[in-house]
């Protein structure tokens, strides 16, 4: 068990590598620092670089519904306050939905129901009429449209919440190294433990335990991952509104049309209206591997596929007509480390004795998790067996998680086959 006085260092500067440095200084951990290879926090290559993330309770699995509460009454302290707004969760299904994601929404309803602290916040809507007056902007026609809203849930802003933990944590004697001397090259080992990191300057960095926290980007420092991890995107687009149209917006509920896609209340400082289609999102894979790597450089990821595009306006012309033909900005594929169960890894890496961990496995929900996910990696730290105790984040057998097919296809909340980005972008994408 390494103790509180040993270096630690956390590879990555995103939300699952800033919440364990919080919580381990919390914890009285003395000697942690972060690298991070972009010049700021939020990093640009991390899925949390965002306006705005879905933080809602219900869950299929009552497993992650009850970290989910504690999660959201840890976004209500006042450390994490600032950054969590509880405008509810505007779920539906509109008439062209196919039965896959009819089935999905009412199993996430019938969650919300089971679970006594999220039941009263429940309200079913049988349609437009039942959905307009918890959305009252709307002046789409909603056709088809059913489904329920919980109040419970809302959303979290992303990026400003990474900002404001990583101050709190510098203020509480965290050391980070960022950009040209934040880019880890390689773990470094001797007689299989690892004993440090060398950064892209040729410079060693001498540690005890080293923290793996690069979402997507996993695979290239721990190849042995195989595809238990395994880069993937969905599309992220906004539309720039005007003062008077984010203001007359302001308190819409995060709104989702499970065969569409959703979108936020828009962010007051940018006027961005945030909005992602729904799809099976899409991999970047070595032919030689098999594994689906990040694309190396974020300018590749600067764009939306057209099918992407055509829901995108397809669900503002069903909920907000006005902004259907607008231009739409910032256009990317956001990329995270997807698992084939859509559970996290939290776990020692096998052969390493104890020296490395990975933290991994966000699989497009696990910011919702920001406030405690450090707890979880705390407790791992401080079990002297160095055993992960719950068995669903443990490290996987790589033969057992090969898949060739649609990949995270069998997640029942998904909808759609995944795609290889190569066949969406021009040009070549290097690996």
């Amino acid at each position: 068990m390494v103790s509180k006085t040993s270096p630690i260092i956390i590879v990555g500067g995103g939300a699952f590598g800033l919440s364990s440095a919080l919580h381990l200084t919390q914890a009285g951990y003395t000697n942690i620092t972060v690298f991070e290879q972009d010049e700021q926090i939020p990093p640009r290559y991390s899925a949390a670089n965002d306006l705005n993330k879905i933080v809602r309770a219900e869950y299929e699995d009552p497993f992650y519904t009850d970290l989910t509460i504690k999660a959201i009454q840890a976004w209500k302290t006042p450390l994490f306050a600032p950054y969590f707004h509880q405008t509810g969760f505007l779920h539906c299904a509109s008439g062209a939905c196919p039965p896959k994601a009819i089935d999905t929404l009412k199993r996430f309803q019938n969650a919300a129901l089971a679970h006594p602290d999220i039941k009263p916040h429940v309200v079913q809507l049988n349609g437009p009429g039942d959905i307009r007056p918890w959305f009252w902007q709307c002046d789409g026609p909603l056709p088809g449209w059913k489904g329920y809203i919980n109040r419970f849930d809302g959303y979290a802003h992303s990026g400003d919440a990474l900002k404001g933990i990583y101050r709190t944590a510098q203020a509480a004697g965290v050391k980070f190294f960022l950009g040209k001397y934040g880019g880890v090259k390689e773990i470094v080992y001797r007689d299989g433990k690892g004993e440090g990191v060398r950064t892209t300057d040729g410079k060693f960095h001498a540690a005890e335990l080293v923290i793996v926290a690069v979402g997507a980007a996993a695979g290239k420092l721990l190849p042995q991952l195989g595809t238990q991890i395994v880069a993937k995107s969905w599309s992220v687009a906004h539309v720039l509104l005007s003062d008077e149209e984010t203001a007359a917006l302001r308190g819409i509920p995060v709104t989702y049309a499970r065969d569409l896609g959703f979108f936020f209340e828009p962010d007051p400082k940018t006027n961005l209206l945030k909005l992602c289609p729904m799809g099976g999102g899409y991999i970047n894979t070595d032919p030689a591997t098999g594994v689906s790597h990040r694309p190396g450089d974020l300018e590749s990821s600067a764009f939306l596929p057209a099918e992407d595009e055509e829901r995108i306006r397809k669900l503002l012309q069903q909920t907000l007509p006005s902004l259907a033909e607008r231009p739409l900005v910032r256009k990317s594929l956001c990329w995270f480390a997807d698992t084939k169960d859509s559970d996290f890894i939290i776990d020692y890496v096998p052969g390493t004795g104890g020296s490395v961990v990975l933290l991994s496995g966000d699989s497009g929900h696990g910011f919702k998790m920001f406030p405690v996910f450090g707890e979880w990696v705390r407790d791992l730290l401080a079990d002297e067996s160095k055993t992960q105790k719950i068995a669903r984040w443990r490290w996987k057998d790589v033969k057992a998680e090969e898949d060739k097919g649609n990949w995270g296809g069998d997640v029942s909340w998904r909808l759609g086959e995944s795609r290889e980005f190569r066949d969406v972008v021009p040009g070549r994408v290097k690996l």
